[in-house]
């Protein structure tokens, strides 16, 4: 896995884009297989399935298939990252690189124009954006003009969250960007 360090992994973006996740930085086994959150203990695609966002299961353990990649482009997601280099651990990454990705990454928005952009990481995303108070959820300002959601890092590290906790955390921006349906009030 080691050969894979620094590596890029190619952003997944298409025609159509309602909704462009963000990673902190691509990890080793994500540039090993080409594949956003491919590490086997993530819980990015099955979160994105529990939250009805996604319609089959993907395992992008192996890497995605091309028909995995059509399905996400033909329902209008996204997926890049703040930092594009590969490395073991996000704590990797230094203050600069989180910064001059935030200031890369508004560039990209700006360019691909999704309607929505979830940020998967409140630490990396106040670092990144110079917002030491951001909470999860919807934020206050856009992004270049999409409206903007952090979401908890669906990484195996992070253990405060879970399948069910993520699901309903995606939905929400998922939601916003018109990939689900608004909930149903309480009778």
């Amino acid at each position: 896995m080691e050969s894979f360090r620094d590596a890029d992994v190619p952003d997944l973006v298409g025609p159509g884009l309602r909704l462009l996740f963000v990673g902190i930085n691509p990890g080793l086994w994500t540039a090993a297989t080409a594949t956003h959150f491919a590490y086997p203990g993530n819980r990015f695609y099955p979160a994105l399935l529990r939250a009805g966002i996604l319609e089959r299961r993907i395992d992008p353990a192996a890497g995605m298939t091309d028909a995995d990649r059509a399905a996400l482009l033909a329902s209008g997601i996204g997926i890049t990252n703040i930092v594009r280099r590969a490395t073991a651990r996000a704590d990797e990454l230094t203050r600069d690189e989180l910064r001059a990705g935030a200031v890369a990454l508004t560039a990209f928005v700006a360019q691909h124009r999704p309607r929505v952009v979830a940020v998967a990481g409140v630490t990396a995303y106040r670092t990144a954006f110079g917002r030491p108070r951001a909470r999860l959820g919807r934020q206050p300002e856009d992004l270049a003009g999409a409206a903007l959601w952090v979401v908890p890092n669906p990484s195996g590290l992070n253990a405060h969250d879970t399948i069910e906790t993520l699901a309903r955390a995606y939905a929400d921006p998922a939601r916003a960007a018109g990939l689900l349906p608004a909930p149903v009030p309480d009778a």
